[in-house]
């Protein structure tokens, strides 16, 4: 039974008819403006099956072959569909600790019966030479803001939000060509909202500190370097005990070999005792130990980079306390009147009499307000 047709993109935009021996497209151009996305569409047009994988996953030989294998040799089980092979952000490699992953490429767009396409961002890095000989480039450009600003309505309108074209525009105008940044923005906006004005644009400051975060998290656990783990948190608009649990939180989502978890936990243990130390003696000269700790003693944990994505999380701990944000406020704010009264420190309130008050509360159903008008407060529970 005959295979189905392999078709590949050219230069100008057309799609044909592509036969084994041919050159592999490389399509590049700054992120976040389709190249992955238009591969993807694709091979659903032409009813292709996509074999997709990032070139940080393929670096050895042996991975290219246990993760690809006979597949880019050898027709689909019933021969009635063809194939896509897309190696995703090639210039991800690096020139001396990838080279096998290089060797991989070249071999894949060489023996394969089926059209290769790479994505990059720079196609013209040196380490990419070899594999720009074999390959078509396509550029794709930054994304005009007009484009961008009818997308980002198109996207209100399919999901019932009436957006303000002012926003939208400004939105567009701070991506900078980047459609997946924009439509990121329109969501954080957006979220659980049927309205929006310029004025949420101010809602953006959060997910721009996130993303600080991300970076400085990629460095910590993929650096070689203790400085450079170390450096990477001094720009991040977070106190140094917030992004210990950022660490704490993702970094068994990004270390898998037992040894280096261990290494990793030992580290964060370490760095713990110190925050612990500062935070009951005030002794902020040991916040350097710690930070020493969570970055630099985190990232020499490993015993070599993972090249893989990892999507890090938000750490639960600080999740539960932004929703528990007001009634712990409110708490805190009777602890100080209740030790105000009594002499004592809001802590000792807290462990001593606290429970003891609780207790009463539930025997007596007007002790609340008793305590209340006690502080001269008006009754409240």
């Amino acid at each position: 039974m005959a295979s189905a047709p392999k078709y590949i993109m050219k230069r100008d935009g057309r799609l044909e008819e592509w036969k084994p021996g041919g050159k592999a497209a490389l399509l590049y151009g700054p992120p976040g403006n389709g190249k992955t996305c238009t591969v993807e569409a694709l091979a659903e047009e032409k009813g292709l099956d996509l074999l997709q994988t990032n070139a940080s996953d393929v670096r050895s030989e042996e991975k290219i072959e246990r993760f690809l294998g006979r597949s880019v040799k050898e027709a689909s089980l019933l021969g009635t569909r063809g194939k896509l092979i897309l190696i995703d952000e090639v210039d991800g490699l690096e020139a001396s600790a990838d080279r096998g992953g290089v060797r991989a490429i070249l071999r894949i767009i060489r023996e394969s019966a089926f059209p290769v396409i790479l994505t990059s961002n720079d196609p013209w890095d040196r380490r990419l030479y070899e594999v720009i000989g074999l390959c078509e480039l396509i550029e794709f450009k930054k994304v005009p803001i007009r484009d961008m600003v009818k997308r980002l309505e198109y996207i209100c309108r399919s999901e019932g939000v009436k957006a303000d074209p002012k926003l939208l525009h400004a939105i567009a105008e701070k991506n900078r060509g980047d459609l997946r940044g924009a439509i990121l923005d329109l969501e954080t906006i957006a979220q659980g909202r049927k309205q929006l004005t310029p004025e949420d644009l101010e809602a953006l400051g959060k997910r721009e500190q996130e993303t600080d975060i991300f970076e400085a998290l990629r460095t910590v656990f993929k650096a070689r370097s203790a400085l450079s783990a170390k450096l990477s948190i001094s720009n991040v608009d977070m106190d140094p005990g917030e992004i210990f649990w950022w660490i704490a939180e993702n970094v068994a989502n990004e270390y898998e070999r037992p040894e280096d978890l261990a290494r990793a936990y030992e580290a964060l243990a370490r760095a713990d005792l110190f925050r612990s130390r500062i935070i009951h003696r005030q002794n902020w000269r040991m916040q350097a130990y710690m930070v020493d700790l969570m970055t630099a003693g985190v990232s020499q944990a490993k015993k070599e980079p993972y090249r893989k994505f990892t999507r890090y999380q938000r750490p639960e701990r600080l999740r539960f306390y932004s929703k528990t944000m007001v009634e712990r406020e409110k708490l805190n704010q009777a602890l100080r009147r209740i030790a105000s009264r009594l002499h004592c420190s809001t802590r000792k309130v807290k462990t001593e009499f606290l429970p003891y008050l609780l207790y009463q509360a539930k025997k007596q159903k007007d002790f609340a307000e008793k305590l209340a008008s006690a502080f001269n407060q008006p009754g409240r529970k």
